[in-house]
């Protein structure tokens, strides 16, 4: 049997692009040959289409959409996610064959955790469906249905499906690919079936979708993977049929269907012959990214995709000669290209010369636009104005701030200018503890490094430089002690704990969800109160930043959703 996964960077709301995309897929599957094509969840609509779903204009032109991809099902079997409607609204596998819809299969299990809120939307399927294939039985399942151990699987496995077919939009965080196979393995075995699992690929808002499909056969062996974060038609040939011997030894599934009592029932569809093939086409096994390269990769993708999707041309980085700015630009010029870049250094009575230089040679070893707009006479306007019209005089912290809001204010105003798009530089740990200015640092339209530590930071930075065999980012800004210049003689240690203590209870705390007395036990205890007020008091600023790359478990926004107004303390 020849399967094709199309490992699909949809666009939510695109319908007719979609459509595009998954015919054009089905075209290359059926020239090479394969007998059963497969798509990724949702991939009529992209996901997640969040509240688009609940307009009924939206769900049915859906429906129109799916009946074009169903009508050029000629010669091969497809099986696409879609919404579909009937009584309700469910997140379907549709099966498309000979021209027409042949069956929907709805989602069992509906994710209602972390950046999922699937009971929104949808009701969950109850009916199982076998689809046959010559002499091979599949069974289709949607994404959290094989999360779960048990049924959908086994109770597919038991009624005889020799390869169970997954169809997913699983996000991306560090080790999730590796984590997710290794489930898959799992599955595999319990159930003593072939597993094809296709993912979905590419950027939608905060979240990346990393790929890695892949073909498993029943002792949870890899058939074929594909590459992660790009766009792959995985076409590979495999024997069903040779489930059967292990089938026959493995008394486990004997003993479940002995304890179900009977096997469940189900609608069997039957859906012609197999192809008969002359060769046999041999899948690769892609091995996985390092974890520095599936950062590099996730944050370039999501970054070109936010940047495409939404129709920006151009973007433009604020340059301060620090570690946070000089690895957006690097990772910005990474995904877009050095002529689509903008870098702009706003040099203050406080800023050094080392800085103030090491901006522009950045912009040299990137070969981006670079451009230099002191910031010291606004600066001193704002405070005239003050002055004059309130009789205020700002010191301090309002003095120090009102410098960021004058350079925010700036990268504003070339965006409205030009169309830039302005990507902000703020890093997890700062964004944490609220080490960042409401309308200065965290002006932007998307936050590129919003959920990289700063110990990340400076790895990332020192990768970016290994791998291009040059240096990208200066080694000068990779070795200075972080400071927001802000001040005479700042230093970023100053006002926060050092980041490397920090990170790790940041880590914790914000990650792991670890209370503060298990904190206490396993760091310095200085450092855990610190960094717990800080974290707690700092909600309302990150509830405004704007939205960045989901790079780790448990993301500020869409995962981690803490009441601005709390006075728990724990």
């Amino acid at each position: 049997m020849r399967i094709a996964l199309a490992q699909l960077n949809t666009v939510v709301g695109d319908l007719e692009g979609n459509r595009d995309r998954i015919l054009s897929s089905l075209d290359d599957a059926r020239s090479a040959g394969a007998d059963l094509a497969v798509f990724p969840e949702l991939a009529v609509t992209g996901y997640p289409p969040e509240d688009l779903l609940l307009r009924p204009g939206f769900v049915t032109a859906a429906h129109r959409t799916l009946e074009e991809v169903a009508r050029a099902s000629t010669g091969i079997v497809a099986l696409v996610g879609t919404p579909w409607f009937d009584r309700d609204l469910a997140n379907a596998c549709a099966v498309c064959a000979d021209g027409t819809l042949r069956a929907i299969y709805r989602k069992h299990f509906l994710p209602n955790y972390g950046v999922f809120d699937e009971h929104r939307y949808f009701a969950s399927g109850r009916d199982l469906i076998l689809l046959r294939l010559g002499e091979v039985f599949v069974g289709p399942t949607i994404c959290e249905d094989v999360w779960q151990p048990g049924p959908p699987a086994t109770d597919l496995a038991l009624a005889g499906a020799q390869l169970l077919v997954n169809l997913s939009a699983s996000p991306f965080h560090v080790g999730k690919a590796e984590e997710r196979e290794e489930m898959l393995v799992t599955r595999a075995r319990d159930a003593s079936s072939y597993l094809a699992f296709c993912n979905l690929v590419g950027g939608q808002d905060e979240l990346v979708f990393d790929g890695h499909s892949v073909v498993l056969d029943d002792a949870g062996e890899v058939v074929a993977r594909a590459p992660g974060f790009e766009e792959e038609l995985l076409v590979v040939d495999i024997e069903p049929a040779f489930a059967m011997g292990r089938r026959l030894s493995d008394v486990r599934r004997r003993e479940l269907e002995r304890s179900r009592g009977t096997v469940p029932e189900l609608e069997l569809f039957e859906l012609g012959p197999l192809t008969e093939h002359d060769d046999r086409h041999s899948a690769t096994i892609v091995p996985f990214e390092t974890e520095l390269e599936q950062m590099r990769l996730a944050l370039t993708l999501g970054l070109r995709d936010y940047v495409d999707k939404n129709g920006f041309v151009e973007i433009v980085v604020g340059a301060s000669g620090g570690i946070d700015s000089a690895a957006t630009a690097a990772l910005c010029v990474d995904a877009l290209g050095a002529n689509r870049v903008h870098c702009v250094s706003m040099p203050s009575r406080f800023t050094s010369e080392g800085t103030r230089s090491d901006a522009r040679k950045l912009a040299e070893n990137l070969g981006c636009g670079f451009r230099e707009i002191p910031v010291e006479e606004v600066v001193e306007a704002f405070h005239s104005t003050l002055r004059a019209g309130s009789g205020d005089e700002l010191e301090g912290l309002a003095a120090e701030n009102l410098q960021a809001r004058a350079r925010g204010t700036l990268l504003m105003a070339l965006s409205n200018a030009h169309g830039w798009l302005v990507v902000s530089t703020g890093n997890k740990s700062e964004l944490a503890v609220g080490y960042s200015t409401l309308y200065g640092d965290m002006v932007g339209g998307f936050a590129l490094l919003k959920d990289v530590l700063k110990t990340d930071v400076f790895r990332l930075a020192r990768y970016l430089n290994e791998r291009a065999g040059r240096e990208l980012v200066p080694a000068s800004t990779i070795e200075r002690a972080p400071s927001a210049e802000l001040k005479e003689g700042q230093l970023d240690e100053d006002s926060i704990p050092a980041y490397a203590q920090l990170d790790p209870v940041l880590e914790a705390y914000v990650e792991l969800d670890r209370s503060r007395e298990e904190l206490l036990d396993e760091f310095d205890a200085d450092v855990v109160e610190r960094a717990l007020a800080l974290v707690d008091r700092a909600e309302y600023k990150r509830r405004q930043a704007p939205p960045g790359v989901k790079l780790r478990p448990k993301a500020f926004g869409r995962d981690r959703r803490t009441p601005i107004t709390n006075r728990w303390t724990g």
